[in-house]
């Protein structure tokens, strides 16, 4: 089974609000049709949901954030997920909508939920969820990333690869040259040490790659333009992008 996030920043324009990359997102999808195993695909909000949680100031840490702003997040993110199915319908996929309220109760995964999305994951369909704005209990809600969402399922289902894919070739040594690092061996540096570019979304998504390479497990940094790479990984064993050995 493969576990794959679809970033934020690679299926919308980020720099304008509520812009779909519409021509990417189809080319990704067409590329998903070429892998022979069940998929799990998960998806970030990029200029949807990202944009308006923080026009609206709203964190992963639970609290008492606006309610309109909750409702706004929430709408945004399922008009973006809208047009990620509409892609996988329109090219013969069978996409399976699975809000992250399907499998959390507050801040906690409900596992036997969970487990339930590789049966279908089995069974010809594939789950799509999202990062989204959860509700928490006593008045209060919190955003739950597609990236945090990745090691949640990774700790449950266990995928052969789980593949994040990004808007840049992988994760870089030093931004500035595009210095590239290819096999992250080192799982105890610190994410300064890495790089001075891991900041913002991208120290989320070492931070969250690196818990799951912590498993056991292998993840798989590499360019969401690009996507033939991630099927070279997934069917011949050919990583260009930046590696994570568990």
């Amino acid at each position: 089974m493969i576990l794959i996030k679809m970033g934020g920043s690679i299926i919308t324009n980020k720099d304008r609000p509520l812009s779909p990359r519409k021509k990417t997102i189809d080319k990704i999808i067409k590329n998903l049709k070429k892998i022979s195993e069940p998929v799990i695909l998960v998806h970030g909000g990029g200029s949807f949901g990202h944009y308006w949680s923080v026009r609206y100031d709203m964190h992963t840490k639970p609290a008492k954030y606006d309610y309109h702003g909750i409702a706004i997040v929430k709408n945004s993110m399922i008009e973006l997920n809208k047009i990620i199915l509409d892609s996988m319908v329109k090219n013969k996929l069978n996409p399976y909508c699975l809000p992250p309220t399907d499998f959390m109760a507050g801040d906690k995964p409900i596992i036997s939920k969970i487990k339930q999305i590789k049966n279908m994951a089995e069974s010809n369909l594939t789950p799509v969820t999202f990062g989204d704005a959860l509700w928490y209990g006593q008045k209060k809600s919190y955003i739950l990333s597609g990236d945090r969402i990745m090691s949640i399922l990774a700790k449950s289902l266990r995928p052969r690869l789980s593949i994040f894919l990004l808007n840049v070739d992988g994760l870089y040594s030093d931004f500035n040259t595009k210095k590239l690092i290819y096999d992250m061996k080192d799982q105890q540096a610190s994410i300064q040490e890495i790089s001075m570019d891991v900041t913002g979304g991208m120290k989320r998504k070492v931070e969250e790659a690196i818990k799951i390479s912590k498993m056991g497990l292998k993840v798989f940094f590499v360019n969401g333009n690009k996507p033939h790479r991630a099927v070279d990984a997934i069917q011949k064993n050919k990583f260009e992008g930046t590696i994570f050995r568990g």
